[in-house]
């Protein structure tokens, strides 16, 4: 008897029954700036429109990428059945890297690899990165899907996404500008975004025993709920930031606070000559954190490297317009508060207080 392709555990027709639900999810994430290349091999993206309402006139465009993924907390999305979260996480974990420069993301591309053929998976999946790009403001352009049994169990599967964004030479955001006096404003997460979940599973599931559908009456919710809230993307609050004020001289840098906490990811971004200082008791430590703290018994140290604590996104910003921009944040229904200062240092960032 013949071998055939669906013998070794790919079904082509299955898979294709999964691609045509995929293009309306795309559509639906168009810009003007899209040219559409249905079927083609890749995606089309138009950097200028100079006849059109929706021209940029680029002077001097960098582009700016990114690419991540969204780590363990997958497995935590398996136990729960719940995929459409973690689609919006993998736009988001890709976007606000892209956004710390500044940059205005312009399209978003998914990689996803499964052990078997399952469309209405894919769908779910793929339908939260689309969510996540609406929210993000870029193009879902186009995507891969990589069936690879028993390279993956039947019920697994991986993500990876990848971002363009870009942004005038001359309004580029590196932390370069960053000086002595500036105000460092914390914008608020929503959880755990998508960091540190080798470090939640073991603490949940490996040593409190606790399973998906368990009540946490600390936080009100179950644990898969408390453990798949969506990583927040902040780009609405960045571009609206950036284009109320037109010098550069407000915004002087920006840190995404991923695995390595606030010192860590904004110590990126400094210049050698200035330290960052951020004021425990400042901001609002969310309580899934409080939780897992108990939860695992774990040193503050430990919290502080692994975790965001409750802090996404911080905004370095000029001390004339920190209120200002404090305001604006405020108004697009994100919580931001001032939450230390900017010293004459040697690069580093520390806590205080």
């Amino acid at each position: 008897m013949a071998t055939t392709y669906k013998d070794s555990g790919v079904d082509l027709e299955l898979y294709e029954q999964a691609m045509k639900k995929l293009p309306a999810l795309m559509h639906r994430t168009f810009t003007p700036r899209v040219v559409r290349n249905d079927g083609g091999f890749a995606g089309l993206y138009a950097l200028d429109f100079t006849k059109s309402l929706f021209a940029r006139n680029y002077e001097e465009p960098i582009l700016v990428s990114g690419t991540d993924g969204v780590g363990t907390k997958l497995q935590v999305a398996q136990r729960a059945g719940k995929h459409h979260t973690v689609g919006i996480d993998l736009v988001a974990m890709c976007v606000n890297d892209v956004l710390c420069t500044g940059a205005e993301p312009l399209f978003f591309l998914d990689y996803v690899a499964m052990g078997k053929d399952n469309p209405p998976l894919l769908e779910s999946i793929v339908r939260g990165i689309s969510d996540g790009c609406i929210d993000a403001e870029c193009s879902l352009l186009g995507g891969e899907t990589a069936i690879m049994p028993s390279h993956y169990h039947d019920d697994m599967y991986d993500l990876a996404g990848f971002c363009v964004g870009v942004v005038e030479k001359r309004k580029l955001v590196s932390g370069q500008a960053i000086t002595a006096g500036d105000v460092l404003l914390g914008i608020e997460s929503s959880g755990l975004h998508s960091n540190g979940y080798s470090l939640v599973r073991k603490i949940v599931f490996d040593k409190a025993k606790l399973d998906i559908d368990s009540h946490v009456s600390d936080l009100g919710t179950t644990v898969g709920d408390a453990l798949l809230t969506p990583t927040l993307i902040y780009s609405r609050v960045v571009r609206s930031v950036l284009s109320r004020y037109k010098v550069k001289s407000v915004v002087h840098g920006i840190g995404h606070i991923t695995g390595g906490g606030l010192l860590e990811n904004t110590e990126r971004i400094l210049p050698p000559n200035v330290d960052l200082m951020f004021e425990r008791g400042t901001w609002e430590v969310l309580p899934v954190f409080q939780w897992l703290q108990r939860l695992g018994e774990v040193e503050q140290n430990e919290m502080d490297h692994v975790f965001n604590m409750g802090i996404g996104l911080v905004l370095v910003v000029s001390p004339y317009y920190a209120e200002s921009v404090q305001t604006l944040v405020q108004s697009l229904g994100m919580r931001c508060t001032v939450i230390g200062q900017a010293v004459v240092g040697t690069g580093k960032s520390r806590y205080v207080g």
